[in-house]
């Protein structure tokens, strides 16, 4: 009798203890699911030397796991998991599995920031737009872009860059050496390191071009290119305006080119010229009134040229026109060889 009562006791504690387990690994289980449904983004930092322990406490502080301690156990058991530094983007309704694979694989936000800088932009564009994404003003972007013991570090650096850029009547030293592109910076990134990346950039460029064919300096085929860019946009045109740029200045006429015009003023192309603004007597400036550009070229360019522009001025077209009349409303760009029809066109299109 008395053995009897021992064994029911036995398989009674025996069942309890199973129950007690099975009950311990549900709980268990239940503790490493998702907290909740939400996919809320938390935005969350594993500091570098953390321990897992603190890691753990900090995620149960978020929000972000059910139980410190069921996530330490099953770190225990799975003690090849690395928990790495950086800044994470996790979800509430992530389990904690999932939550640890992140922090295991460090899958971290990226920490860079993407920039397209369009062609055809001047230098105060790509200066509002670096603006519009660092923590830089304007004054900050052209305080590094003025500096001459800059530039003449750029020019040394770069074979591209010759000493015509550090001519004192340039607005900017460095318009139409940004190549226009898509690029990645880090967000930490200071204003030097975004110009030479841009830099190092146009160097690859450049380097597939054959430019030592050609009988002008780099300087004066991308300030063509800078004119080409805003004169056209089908590839044809380009090349066309570029035979136009290069026949007057063989010619010893001026190159008449309103866009030069616009940047000599520093006016959009928006806005409208006046008789003053044409003849204005600047570098920049190529407008006919201009007596002294005559068979010149502005002093530097005016934009950042595309490839397609900068490739147009090393191969223009194999015509023999001597002006050309754009439409800045259709982009259609007509061409002639005298004067009277140039008028004539001018009269037609408006």
């Amino acid at each position: 009798m008395q053995k009897s009562k021992l064994k029911k006791r036995a398989l009674i504690l025996f069942l309890s203890l199973c129950a007690l387990i099975f009950l311990s690994i549900g709980i268990y289980g239940f503790c490493l699911t998702k907290v909740n449904d939400s996919d809320e983004i938390v935005n969350f930092t594993v500091e570098g030397g953390s321990s897992k322990i603190k890691i753990v406490d900090d995620l149960k502080k978020a929000n972000l796991i059910r139980s410190s301690l069921a996530v330490k156990i099953y770190l225990f058991f799975n003690n090849d998991i690395k928990l790495q530094a950086g800044k994470y983007e996790l979800r509430r309704n992530m389990s904690a599995s999932q939550v640890l694979n992140y922090l295991d694989e460090g899958k971290v936000v990226s920490e860079s920031v993407k920039l397209t800088f369009v062609e055809g932009k001047n230098i105060n564009d790509f200066i509002r737009l670096i603006v519009a994404n660092f923590p830089y003003t304007e004054d900050d972007v052209k305080e590094v872009l003025s500096s001459r013991e800059f530039m003449r570090e750029l020019v040394e650096k770069y074979n591209f860059l010759t000493e015509d850029v550090l001519n004192g009547n340039i607005y900017y030293a460095l318009e139409g050496y940004l190549f226009p592109d898509t690029y990645e910076f880090p967000k930490n990134a200071g204003i030097k390191d975004i110009v030479i990346k841009m830099l190092n950039n146009t160097q690859t460029k450049l380097e597939n071009l054959n430019l030592s064919n050609n009988d002008h300096t780099i300087h004066e085929i991308l300030t063509m290119a800078s004119i080409v860019e805003l004169e056209a946009v089908s590839e044809e045109d380009r090349r066309r305006v570029a035979q136009v740029i290069y026949k007057r200045l063989e010619m010893g006429k001026g190159l008449g080119m309103d866009v030069t015009t616009y940047y000599a003023v520093k006016k959009s192309l928006k806005e409208t010229l006046t008789m003053n603004d044409l003849r204005t007597v600047n570098p920049y400036n190529t407008s006919e009134s201009n007596s002294g550009m005559a068979g010149k070229l502005p002093v530097g360019p005016i934009c950042n040229p595309s490839l397609t522009s900068i490739k147009a001025v090393l191969n223009p077209s194999d015509t023999d026109y001597i002006y050309f009349y754009a439409n800045i409303h259709t982009h259609e760009v007509f061409f002639a060889n005298t004067y009277e029809e140039f008028i004539d066109i001018q009269r037609e299109v408006g």
